[in-house]
């Protein structure tokens, strides 16, 4: 886990980044506002299973999840990166978008539509197509890691036992109201949080793509809306403490610096931090979003990777931003003692003063499971695309895939967060 995200990642991912900006020459910055009006006007005679608004959502709530508001508190603690990580997070990201916008072009490009209308495209596609048939090797072995990824990682285990451990630390954080489940005790709230997202993920997945997208375009608006609402709002009554909170980010970006106890944070580490939460957040590099993008109603590569290149930039450099400008701006980035969503309950409820506390940590729960909940719909998707690549669009694998999504959503509750990262 350390050799992977250690430093040949952040070279695989930074290089590679860099060599597609300098080839697109700086596409993401000069292309960036033709590609937001984009995002939000869709093409009338393309053709494909989902509007391309509907792709982008399908990809953002499978994106915007976990990674936004514990992944970015857990690298710019004092006991991981510190404020310095956020500042390498800008910058995978700004060159992540270059792979990203190469990403849905390759999707759409490469992508395979069947007599009925249905769209098959992703990553396994353009390694089979674009590298040739003799690569076919490599396009099934990420379809296989897509699949497993989708069911036993971040699209499950992660984002239920996210909502889980958020709703029982505001429902009942003393567990005084447990029952016996295989000798273990567990809060009433896992119990009934477990059943309540198996029963919701079920409505929607088995419904598809088209469902899902419906889904995504209601949620994901809404919820990075609310997300960025709150946070602006914190950011401006404690206005005063913006220009601080920038010149910490960028002076602990690049320099040593030791704080009470000893602690350093080191460039290597913020480094490390922030281009890995990064990647987790935004997948640019990942090969997950193309896989949504290939559905979208288009006929233009380039304007879809053009679409999809804002999903990184709305992941990223708006909602990760937002998340740990706050924190730093609060210092709870400084508490050795909090970690997780700990740490961003605490910014939010020294930063909404004029409120109390219980709602400032109400709304933090709120968003925290709407994201989570859209990640877990997204990867479903993922999941599905990989496994009809692997089995030739075999619809009953995919039937068994979908059951077997489900139960992973209802059992992830009552596994530790520990076997959950582990996994």
């Amino acid at each position: 886990d350390d050799i992977v995200w250690g430093l040949p990642l952040i070279i695989l991912i930074i290089v590679c980044g860099i060599y597609l900006t300098i080839r697109l020459k700086f596409l993401q910055i000069v292309h960036l506002p033709k590609a937001l009006r984009f995002m939000i006007k869709n093409e009338e005679d393309g053709t494909g299973e989902v509007t391309s608004f509907g792709a982008l959502c399908t990809a953002l709530s499978a994106t915007i999840g976990t990674g936004n508001i514990v992944g970015v508190a857990t690298a710019i603690g004092i006991l991981a990166g510190g404020p310095g990580a956020l500042f390498w997070m800008w910058i995978a990201a700004l060159f992540g978008m270059a792979t990203k916008y190469s990403e849905g072009l390759l999707a759409v490009k490469y992508r395979k539509i069947d007599e009925d209308g249905h769209v098959l495209g992703g990553p396994f596609y353009y390694i089979e197509s674009g590298m040739g048939h003799k690569w076919r090797w490599l396009a099934k072995i990420f379809a296989f890691f897509g699949a497993c990824v989708g069911l036993m990682g971040i699209g499950t285990f992660t984002q239920v036992n996210g909502i889980a451990s958020a709703v029982q630390a505001f429902f009942d954080p003393d567990k005084a109201n447990t029952v016996s489940i295989l000798g273990n005790d567990y809060s009433i709230a896992i119990v009934i949080t477990a059943f309540i997202l198996a029963i919701l993920v079920g409505l929607v997945v088995i419904g598809g793509i088209q469902r899902i997208s419906k889904v995504s375009q209601v949620i994901v608006p809404f919820m990075a809306v609310l997300y960025i609402v709150v946070c602006l709002v914190l950011i401006i009554v404690n206005i005063n403490k913006v220009p601080a909170a920038f010149a910490t980010i960028v002076k602990c970006a690049f320099k040593p610096m030791s704080f009470a106890g000893g602690v350093t944070a080191s460039l290597a580490i913020a480094m490390q931090k922030g281009v890995a939460r990064g990647i987790f957040s935004n997948e640019a590099g990942l090969g997950s979003a193309p896989i949504a993008a290939a559905a979208a109603q288009t006929k233009e590569p380039v304007r879809q990777g053009l679409v999809t290149m804002t999903g990184t930039f709305i992941d990223t450099i708006i909602v990760c931003t937002m998340t740990g400008l706050s924190i730093v701006m609060m210092g709870s980035w400084q508490d050795g003692s909090l970690e997780g969503i700990a740490v961003t309950t605490d910014a939010f409820q020294k930063g909404l003063f004029f409120m109390p506390g219980q709602v400032a940590a109400f709304i933090l729960m709120i968003c925290l499971v709407f994201f989570a909940f859209t990640t877990i719909l997204g990867w479903d998707y993922y999941g599905e695309r990989c496994l009809e690549y692997l089995t030739n669009g075999s619809k009953v694998s995919v039937q068994i895939y979908r059951w077997l999504y489900i139960l992973c959503v209802f059992i992830g509750p009552y596994m530790t967060v520990k076997a959950v990262w582990t996994i």
